[in-house]
């Protein structure tokens, strides 16, 4: 039986390993981004529509009341 608690141990170890690397490279992806102008734009520009298509959602489950 040990050795299945030491097991599930090691597998949450490597998950959380990898998920702070996974981490770590969002951040530093996140960073190049901000850095190039024409990046932040196309975000930008991308943020803006996905937020009026969320708010378009958000007033239409308001309007059946």
């Amino acid at each position: 039986m040990a050795t299945k608690h030491k097991s599930l141990s090691a597998d949450v170890a490597n998950e959380t390993d990898w998920h702070v690397e996974s981490d770590l490279n969002t951040l530093l992806e996140a960073k190049k981004i901000e850095k190039d102008p024409k990046r932040m734009a196309a975000v930008s520009k991308l943020a803006k529509a996905k937020m009026l298509s969320m708010a378009s959602v958000a007033q239409e489950g308001t309007d059946e009341s």
